[in-house]
């Protein structure tokens, strides 16, 4: 299905296109969302509210400003950060070990897969090492521009011209394929 048909059955409410939707993208936008959040169970529960805005939001996405996915799985990255920041999550990761944070991308939970089908990597590989950096730890940890330089000790500044330099290479790229 080509993306303006469906923005067009999203905008419609078609269940198809909410079907579709679901079965072509859920596994990405889920690995967006775990990355964040490594506990399966509220990885999933974000998921599915994250899902929820993405239909009943549609109206809102502006295909001037970028791609449906990137829309969806800012508003799927987000939703997790929101998360990891509520008063709930802060609570109930106090009482779990080192352990879980360490080697919680490791489970089984298929992630790592799919990321290199979706040629993240590769992608990645055309940004320099600071640029890599500062686009993991933002996209893929979920932290801010000000956390990136308060916890690494880079400049704000600097922080955020490798972010934009490394989008214009993403986004070169991008257009290419």
């Amino acid at each position: 299905m080509e993306e303006k048909e469906l923005i067009a059955g999203l905008r419609a409410k078609d269940r198809k296109t909410v079907d579709y939707l679901y079965d072509n993208y859920s596994r990405a936008l889920f690995t967006v969302i775990s990355r964040i959040i490594t506990d399966q169970e509220i990885a999933e529960e974000v998921f599915h509210d994250a899902f929820i805005k993405i239909t009943k939001k549609i109206d809102s996405y502006d295909e001037s400003k970028g791609r449906l996915y990137t829309w969806m799985a800012n508003i799927c990255r987000n939703s997790a950060i929101d998360r990891t920041r509520s008063k709930e999550f802060s609570q109930d990761s106090k009482t779990n070990t080192i352990d879980d944070y360490v080697y919680g991308l490791e489970g089984s939970s298929g992630t790592e897969e799919f990321t290199d089908g979706l040629g993240v990597k590769e992608l990645m590989e055309n940004l320099n090492l600071e640029q890599r950096f500062v686009i993991e730890c933002m996209y893929f940890k979920g932290y801010t521009h000000s956390e990136i330089s308060e916890e690494f000790d880079i400049p704000l500044g600097t922080v955020k011209s490798r972010i934009r330099a490394a989008l214009v290479v993403l986004k070169k790229k991008l257009d290419k394929i």
